[in-house]
């Protein structure tokens, strides 16, 4: 039997040892520092930059994010927007990627993302032009998650000339850009969740790392936007273990099989093929999801409605990863899949 990789015991171990033992306070009360000062020292921060910077294989990231999420979502979720910015550097050439790119993947820097609102494309929520040698900001970024315990962010737009340009800067108000007040959520309020306004906001030029005409980043985000997240699967889980093995051995047989096929196609080495299928399987894991989820709230009874309850806790998740990098294509097929009755 091969052993697992140490990245995946190290998981296990955080979120045996503190996650998930905590995940109902933080529930309540926000994401603390120090968890992620444990997530920044494990080496789960490197899962997508080069090799030699401690990145690994899509299947072992993928397991770690299973894990992590199925202990405490608002955990992973804060934790998880640092890997597009590694994963952003890790393609790219110059300045930022010599000054960044080893810092996050040790984990001395953590970063956020602000560049979900690209997907609302041909609206440009976050306009980007020319001023004084830089780039300047200007717009509303409506989600933002981690501020106050992310230091820096990965910050996208739409130039003039169509193009999706993202920059770093240090995640903090400063001249041009502030935030909201923490938003309260129906779940995930624990991630520091807020909004931003950018208002002339200025880069220079050494902070972009990344320009690209709209329609090629478009294309190479597409397919995340259709294949079915590990967090998803973790959350599954997670509800699975609170039911007797009666009840748990249907779901977890079509849970078993829906991921199986979902990561087959995420390895694909052709991303942009078999998108409906992948879209469909997406679609089936959420269902998964959800009828695991309802049946905990079930099994635990009146038990279930207090706010301190596992499975409640679990059941506002699951309705969160539901819409969760949703788009409308994405949407269009979750609503015709529950229209059309169960798969």
């Amino acid at each position: 039997m091969t052993a697992p990789h140490p990245l995946v015991t190290h998981a296990h171990r955080l979120a045996d040892d503190l996650l998930a033992p905590h995940a109902e306070r933080v529930d309540q009360e926000g994401v603390p520092a120090s968890h992620l000062r444990a997530i920044r020292r494990s080496g789960l921060l490197a899962v997508n930059a080069p090799a030699q910077y401690g990145g690994v294989t899509a299947a072992v990231a993928r397991e770690t994010a299973e894990i992590l999420a199925g202990a405490c979502c608002s955990t992973w979720f804060v934790q998880t927007q640092h890997h597009t910015p590694v994963a952003t550097l890790s393609g790219s050439a110059g300045p930022a990627r010599e000054r960044l790119l080893g810092p996050l993947a040790r984990g001395e820097l953590l970063s956020g993302v602000a560049y979900a609102h690209l997907r609302a494309y041909p609206r440009t929520p976050v306009r980007v032009t020319r001023e004084r040698g830089g780039r300047r900001f200007d717009g509303t970024v409506p989600w933002y998650t981690g501020w106050g315990l992310n230091d820096v962010m990965l910050l996208a737009g739409v130039t003039d000339s169509g193009e999706a340009l993202f920059a770093f800067t240090e995640a903090r108000e400063q001249p041009g850009l502030r935030a909201s007040a923490p938003m309260r959520l129906a779940a995930l309020t624990a991630s520091r969740t807020v909004s931003l306004e950018l208002d002339g906001f200025w880069l220079p030029e050494e902070a972009v790392v990344l320009r690209r005409p709209y329609e090629d980043w478009a294309a190479t985000d597409r397919p995340k936007t259709v294949n079915a997240s590990p967090a998803v699967f973790g959350v599954t889980e997670a509800a699975l273990a609170l039911l007797d093995d009666d009840t748990a051995a249907p779901l977890r047989a079509r849970l078993t099989d829906i991921r199986a096929r979902a990561y087959s196609l995420a390895d694909h080495p052709t991303p942009h093929e078999h998108l409906e299928e992948r879209l469909t399987l997406r679609t089936r894991a959420h269902q998964v999801m959800q009828a695991a989820t309802t049946a905990a709230l079930v099994a635990g009874g009146g038990r279930s409605m207090t706010l301190t309850s596992k499975p409640q806790r679990l059941a506002r998740e699951a309705l969160f990863l539901m819409v969760q990098g949703q788009t409308t294509r994405s949407r269009e097929a979750h609503l015709e899949a529950l229209v059309s009755g169960p798969a």
